[in-house]
């Protein structure tokens, strides 16, 4: 009895799969296969044209040169370099190998700030070295072409340029790093107008064209330990001059230079940890405890002797 119920379900299956006096597929007959094929068809059709016309159409309101909205942005971060891992920069001075990545990665950085690669006149102007206001270049578009941009030059860095010591101080225990404010499209910094707020050391070189920077101990009690600061940028100005601003985007500033500045610390105490921060001073420069490089950054050294 078992093997026969078998064998009837088994008929079941198969008259299912095929139904021969029906001419039936899978309990459908051709017909009524093409109008379900067809039905979906259509009504997948249909939906994938709605999506691509909505996408369309929300593409004519999008320019391909500047975001659409920007009232979320956040202020651009400082940040350095070398980049580092847990913002720590740790090398042996007798061990060159401890800080051949810091003098590659700085290198490499460089390279685009060289003389060379800013001779073109179509992409770069003569902004002279003398900080001066917001440098406007028209509308956010092609109309005009691609923008210029204003030269900043590797030799302005001076000690932290690589070009007159290509070890940028490791060597000797006295480590450079460079900072930059990143690109936010349209953003123009603004310096403070309240000087009250800043470092006695900004304060004695504050300008009204240069968004000002400041490096210092993270923890008063280890400001003994931080000893002489030098800071390099265009004509000796620790900070970023406003006629740099603002970018454009690459799209049609695809050769745009932000402005660096560069800090050498030249007595740092030795074997032993100093973490140091450093931080821009603006009336539009924000700073967030969830991202540790809006508006400033830390970083330890770590050198030993």
């Amino acid at each position: 009895m078992a093997r026969g119920k078998a064998k009837e379900g088994d008929g079941n299956w198969k008259k299912f799969i095929w139904n021969s006096e029906k001419k039936e597929f899978v309990g459908r007959t051709g017909g009524s296969w093409f109008k379900i094929l067809l039905f979906y068809l259509i009504f997948y059709g249909c939906l994938a044209g709605i999506f691509i016309g909505t996408i369309q159409v929300m593409l004519l309101t999008v320019s391909e040169f500047e975001p659409k909205y920007q009232d979320r942005v956040a202020p651009p971060g400082l940040t350095l370099i070398p980049q580092v891992l847990k913002s720590e920069i740790s090398f042996s001075m007798s061990d060159a190998s401890t800080y051949a990545n810091y003098k590659k990665t700085l290198n490499e950085f460089l390279k685009n700030y060289e003389d060379d690669k800013q001779s073109d006149d179509m992409d770069f102007d003569n902004c002279t070295s003398i900080p001066s206001s917001y440098r406007p270049r028209g509308e956010y578009d092609d109309a005009q072409g691609r923008k210029k941009s204003c030269k900043f030059l590797r030799s302005w860095l001076e000690n932290c340029s690589g070009l007159s010591d290509p070890d940028y101080g490791y060597k000797d225990g006295k480590p450079c790093i460079i900072i930059k404010l990143n690109r936010v499209m349209r953003f123009k910094p603004k310096p403070p107008q309240n000087t009250t707020a800043l470092p006695d050391y900004l304060v004695e070189r504050y300008h009204q064209y240069i968004l000002p920077v400041h490096c210092t101990a993270k923890k008063v009690e280890d400001k003994h330990k931080i000893g002489n600061v030098d800071y390099y940028g265009m004509n000796g100005f620790t900070g970023f001059p406003l006629q740099y601003y603002p970018y454009y985007g690459k799209r049609i500033q695809p050769n745009y230079r932000q402005p660096l500045m560069a800090v050498q610390f030249t007595n740092l105490t030795l074997n032993e940890g100093v973490r140091v921060e450093c931080k821009a001073y603006g009336e539009n420069i924000g700073y967030s405890d969830k991202d540790r490089f809006q508006g400033r950054f830390e970083v330890k050294f770590d050198i030993k002797s």
